[in-house]
């Protein structure tokens, strides 16, 4: 490793698998000290070892990403832990009622804006108020082509808050971009998580996600969090309020 992030610290959000997993992971191989965040104790105990094997430093932080104290309360955590902070990675998300939009109660519509674009507006406000003091820093929203590149029946909760990340992330950048905090979105293709598994119940359902991509298979995590360590560091200085598509080709079938 070339230790691209040391000396930084970052907090992580849906951190207890899938991807935000393998971001902490790679961002401590990396140098950064990581704050690893979600709602199940027991999973983040499994990150932070796993951080701790590849030779990293993270501390797990329970918090419900869609409450603003708890979100207040968390980056206060990581600032008072190691006295600043310059990297926030808003990959939390969970699954909520799938519906035909006819059929989709105001409730579960609701949840999905709550758990997928709510939570990375009130991180990125915290995360922003943290890194001014801290001389700068790179939020990064992890998106998805659902709703982007193509419409998907049954997700219209899913597709409303996900493609909402856009105009989150670009007003983010355009707000800061003086004052050295930068703001990025990944549009991310099937990548094979927990969640992918559980939507994709049936190795028939995981053939067919894979076949919407030109490259005709999913992402790993691992291969999101590469993404996300360039888009924390240095190497990436220069791009703010980009959108980039991390999808193995679905824009192109």
């Amino acid at each position: 490793m070339t230790r691209r992030l040391e000396g930084k610290v970052g907090i992580v959000t849906g951190a207890s698998s899938g991807i935000g997993r393998a971001a902490a992971i790679a961002m401590a191989a990396e140098g950064a000290k990581i704050v690893a965040v979600g709602r199940r104790s027991g999973e983040l105990d499994t990150t932070v070892r796993q951080v701790a094997e590849s030779g990293g430093l993270a501390v797990a932080r329970t918090a419900d990403v869609t409450n603003e104290s708890a979100v207040e309360g968390l980056v206060a955590f990581a600032v008072a832990r190691w006295g600043r902070l310059d990297i926030g990675v808003n990959a939390a998300g969970a699954s909520f009622q799938a519906a035909m939009t006819h059929e989709l109660s105001e409730a579960a519509f609701r949840d999905w804006l709550d758990g997928h674009l709510v939570s990375a507006f009130l991180c990125a406000k915290h995360e922003v108020r943290a890194m001014l003091a801290s001389g700068g820093g790179s939020v990064i929203n992890v998106g998805t082509f659902v709703g982007d590149t193509k419409a998907l029946p049954g997700t219209a909760g899913y597709a409303a808050a996900k493609t909402g990340l856009a105009g989150l992330t670009r007003t983010v950048a355009a707000e800061y971009a003086t004052r050295g905090v930068r703001a990025n979105l990944l549009v991310l293709g099937g990548v094979d998580t927990p969640m992918f598994r559980l939507w994709n119940d049936s190795e028939e359902k995981r053939v067919a996600a894979a076949s919407l991509h030109a490259m005709k298979r999913v992402a790993t995590a691992e291969e999101i969090a590469d993404a996300i360590v360039f888009l924390s560091s240095g190497e990436s200085s220069f791009l703010t309020g980009a959108t980039f598509a991390l999808d193995g080709g679905v824009s192109l079938t």
